[in-house]
């Protein structure tokens, strides 16, 4: 029997204003090539670079939301390797001083442990088209920060959860958008087979994984090629692979590199700085509900494990949520089922973000409340959801079309006789004991009364007149 053994490396791009050592705009996504240059981050000589400070809080966000601990000075090192998209051809880095070493990130019922997480500066872009290959320095000497994981995670699967829960856990602290479509959050995996109870396999790295589907392809195929390997009696060798979205194999890169290979050293440049307690204790102070604790408020409340979950992983709906919740107007359950059902139902329909539509935490929460104290039916409230999204206001909707619940029992008694005189077979079929001549019937009643009888009363007023239990 064989298992997998997965560590992971995150690189989260940092929204910063500007670059992690110069004062370019770190927001190059879309700019046409090479405008987001200055002469420190194209590597020309005697340039000095100096650390972003906004940078550094965000990597201190991060750490201290994983329990992580925090040196007590900050210290940047020279990474040494070819870079062809990174004119200075090393990257400034950490070593042996991270910004964060430790912590965790819960994972259900147990939680992944973190190695590390530093920052670093971004290489360029390399475009290979037609046998040229075309740079483009935009995104040399961005923000980011790199998490490393312990061999925690088993399956493909995990893999793919424990990256979007770093996605929420960035989105919620505000440090990064963690887009990967916009390359603002990537991957590299390191992989391993052994058969159960045996010490640790041959590590395989996989590199530059731009998707959560992506990584979990590759590790589906590599832990199949390495497992084939192992059934033959023959060894895995260690090096650095690469992906093939088309055909969803690995393919080697290169061998891997050692740590020796980079031959660190302290950045000249920048000297160390101290990190004051105090500033880490504002840090900390000022750290938004952490996901997690988000999903235990939200079972708390009353809310479905599940949807709790769901929710407190997904930043915009949790913002959403605890916008309407203050309200105090409809139940948690309730607005959490029309959150993560009807609203979202329609945001993927029509290919929507929440953030990109006019529908506010009043307006459904006012909805939900409308439906919940039965002053419209579902069916009613279903319909107008649509135009909330466009900003209208559900009372005054109700109201203009008078949509609110038919409850009059004499009124909707005198309905139902005639639709059970208009509807002779399936009145006969109901007293025959045909359950779903019933529906005929009330579905009848309801588009008699547009959708704003209650269904209950309707259902119990046809079975009185058929004379059926």
């Amino acid at each position: 029997m064989f298992e997998a053994v997965i560590g992971l490396e995150v690189h989260l791009h940092l929204k910063t204003r500007t670059k992690a050592f110069c004062g370019c705009p770190a927001d190059y996504f879309g700019a046409p090539p090479n405008t987001h240059t200055c002469p420190i981050c194209l590597g020309l000589p005697g340039t000095l670079p100096v650390a972003n400070q906004k940078a550094v809080e965000y990597g201190l966000r991060l750490a201290l939301a994983l329990g992580s601990r925090v040196p007590e000075r900050l210290v940047f090192h020279r990474k040494n390797y070819f870079y062809p998209d990174l004119p200075k051809n090393y990257q400034i880095s950490q070593y042996d001083l991270p910004l964060g070493q430790g912590g965790s990130l819960p994972l259900g019922e147990r939680a992944v442990r973190i190695k590390r997480l530093h920052l670093e500066e971004d290489a360029g872009k390399s475009l290979h088209l037609e046998g040229r290959t075309l740079l483009d320095l935009n995104r040399a000497g961005s923000p980011l920060i790199e998490l490393v994981t312990e061999p925690d995670l088993r399956t493909p699967e995990e893999a793919r959860l424990f990256l979007q829960r770093i996605q929420a856990l960035a989105q919620t602290l505000g440090i990064s958008e963690a887009s990967p479509e916009e390359g603002k959050m990537r991957a590299d995996v390191n992989v391993s087979v052994r058969r159960l109870g045996e010490p640790l396999g041959t590590k395989v790295e996989i590199k530059n994984l731009n998707s959560f589907k992506s990584v979990q392809r590759a590790l589906e195929y590599e832990i199949r090629r390495q497992t084939e390997i192992l059934r033959r009696g023959e060894r895995v060798k260690q090096a650095t692979m690469g992906f093939e979205e088309g055909s969803g194999k690995t393919y080697p890169m290169r061998t891997k590199e050692e740590e020796a290979d980079y031959r660190y050293f302290p950045e000249p440049d920048l000297p160390p700085v101290p990190l004051p307690r105090s500033w880490l204790e504002e840090v900390q102070a000022n750290l938004p509900e952490l996901p997690w604790e988000k999903e235990k408020r939200y079972q708390a409340l009353g809310i479905k494990a599940k949807d709790a979950e769901v929710l407190a992983y997904t930043p915009s709906l949790a913002r959403f949520l605890d916008e309407a919740l203050k309200l105090g107007l409809a139940s948690p359950q309730a607005l959490a089922n029309w959150l993560l059902a009807d609203v979202a139902g329609l945001l993927n329909e029509r290919g929507l973000s929440l953030e990109a539509t006019r529908l506010t935490p009043s307006a459904l929460a006012r909805l939900v409340a409308l439906f919940e104290r039965g002053e419209i039916t579902s069916r009613v409230a279903k319909g107008l959801l649509p135009e909330l999204l466009e900003g209208a206001d559900p009372e005054a909707l109700v109201h203009e079309r008078g949509l609110k619940v038919v409850a009059d029992e004499e009124a909707l008694r005198a309905l139902v006789a005639e639709v059970i005189t208009s509807m002779p077979e399936a009145a006969e079929s109901v007293r025959q004991g045909k359950a779903k001549a019933l529906d005929a019937l009330l579905g009848q009643v309801m588009r008699r009364t547009r959708g704003q009888a209650k269904p209950d009363l309707v259902r119990r007023l046809l079975q009185e007149a058929l004379g059926v239990g």
